[in-house]
């Protein structure tokens, strides 16, 4: 027997049941293990450390998941963390089970009626209760980690929707008059633009892994554009850009069809290599092909005096898929 528990006398158990005469637990099987000595402080303190640092943990994953995005913060740490707030919630419970509460070893099932039986558990229940000094400590720690875990529970939940993005989907680093520059960092000049090929550009002095920074460059004939009318001045000299980024899935277009066969490829076109969906360049960057379900956003370019591409604003759309678009308003009105 373990010196934190001990067993109820003989005379304890014959006096509340009224046997006089039988030994402890006759006739019903049952032998009664309750904590012994005072009040078991310190196992309180542990329960309330481990409930603390389990909700710490689920904090953990709700901040992870509203700051951070999976390219930054992989599943896997999220993963661990609502991990290890399951674990010292077990633990927690652990030492409750074992320290806190009053246990009963049984060797015969309990009788469906019997009042003796009922008074038995309502008198456990009470003796299980006052060996905890500190409830409302222990029960503001347990709501502490219940409400932090439910916050865990919901927060991929509003995925579906940007509540907390602090960071409308329409802001990129693109604005009026910043430069273009190459993967190297170095500006890039319009007559190094060439037809029948395309080149990557990302806004000067901003992160290019930013989901709005990459672009797409090209140089097609302005005679064949068929833009809407209030772009028309976007494409100096022929030259014309897009975003990089699907607006199937998120992949990076990789590949640029150029007409080689007229009948069959009319004009040039962006192809993602992911889905391959097909996006017409003199058009407005519209789909031909593929599950894309939108046009690509298209950026205004300019030349300035010293003849290097800048950029003549913000996209014509939200950059990226369609379904990152969910419930998010414009901030600028139009495009």
């Amino acid at each position: 027997m373990s010196p934190l528990f001990g067993r109820r006398t003989a005379s304890a158990e014959r006096s509340r049941s009224g046997d006089n005469g039988a030994p402890p637990g006759a006739g019903n099987g049952r032998a009664r293990i309750i904590p012994a000595g005072q009040p078991d402080r310190r196992a309180e303190n542990w329960v309330v450390a481990c409930l603390v640092i389990a909700a710490m943990f689920a904090a953990g994953f709700v901040v992870g998941y509203a700051m951070f995005s999976p390219l930054a913060l992989p599943n896997e740490y999220l993963g661990a963390t609502l991990g290890l707030c399951f674990i010292f919630i077990g633990i927690a419970l652990t030492i409750v089970a074992k320290r806190l509460v009053v246990t009963e070893e049984i060797e015969h099932d309990y009788p469906t009626e019997h009042p003796e039986a009922q008074s038995e558990i309502a008198q456990m229940i009470h003796e299980s209760g006052s060996r905890i000094t500190r409830k409302k400590l222990l029960l503001g720690a347990a709501g502490l980690t219940g409400g932090t875990l439910g916050l865990a529970a919901i927060a991929p939940a509003l995925s579906l929707g940007p509540f907390w993005n602090t960071t409308p989907l329409d802001r990129t680093p693109w604005y009026r008059g910043r430069r273009i520059v190459d993967v190297d960092g170095r500006p890039m000049l319009a007559d190094e633009i060439f037809e029948n090929t395309f080149y990557s550009g990302f806004p000067e002095g901003a992160p290019m892994d930013n989901i709005g920074s990459p672009i797409v460059i090209m140089r097609v004939n302005p005679a064949q554009l068929r833009l809407p009318a209030a772009r028309r001045d976007w494409t100096p000299d022929g030259i014309i850009a897009y975003s990089k980024i699907c607006t199937h899935a998120g992949c990076a277009i990789e590949l640029y069809r150029k007409p080689t066969f007229p009948p069959v490829e009319p004009g040039p076109a962006l192809v993602c290599p992911c889905h391959y969906s097909t996006f017409d360049v003199l058009t407005g960057g519209t789909v031909i092909f593929g599950p894309a379900g939108r046009p690509l956003p298209q950026l205004p370019l300019y030349i300035d005096a010293s003849g290097y591409l800048r950029a003549g604003g913000n996209f014509s759309a939200r950059v990226g898929p369609g379904w990152w678009n969910v419930r998010e308003k414009p901030i600028y009105g139009t495009y």
